[in-house]
């Protein structure tokens, strides 16, 4: 009997771990699903001239209310921004990477920011 209480708690254990592994192939249907309702994307042109530009970019707007994710193409500085369209705007974003130091699109920017950015960072660094 003794045995026997170790050996059972041992096999309950495994089956729990078992079905925690296969709960998130459960819950992807919805992840589809939430993308589909009430997400949009945005893509706008910025000054990022490395991966230290990326770096701040993305980390920025993932702090921006809404954004489900941020991914900036280096070469083409290009960022592409997944958010939630009842939370916030493409204007917004634009303005969050402005003020980060970086251009938007038409918006310049801001010139604090702009020169608090290492020199790798900056448009006027003639190695970019």
């Amino acid at each position: 009997m003794k045995f026997f209480l170790p050996l059972s708690l041992s096999f309950l254990s495994l089956l729990s771990i078992s079905a925690q592994a296969q709960a998130p192939a459960t819950t992807a249907p919805a992840v589809a699903q939430a993308s589909a309702n009430g997400l949009a994307t945005a893509k706008f042109k910025t000054s990022a001239v490395c991966d230290m530009c990326k770096a701040r970019i993305e980390k920025s707007l993932a702090y921006e209310k809404g954004v489900q994710s941020a991914v900036l193409d280096v070469p083409s500085q290009v960022v592409t921004v997944t958010y939630k369209a009842d939370k916030t705007t493409p204007a917004a974003l634009r303005t969050a990477v402005q003020k980060t130091g970086y251009d938007a699109d038409d918006l310049t920017a801001d010139a604090r920011a702009y020169n608090r950015l290492p020199d790798c960072c900056k448009k006027t660094n003639a190695v970019h």
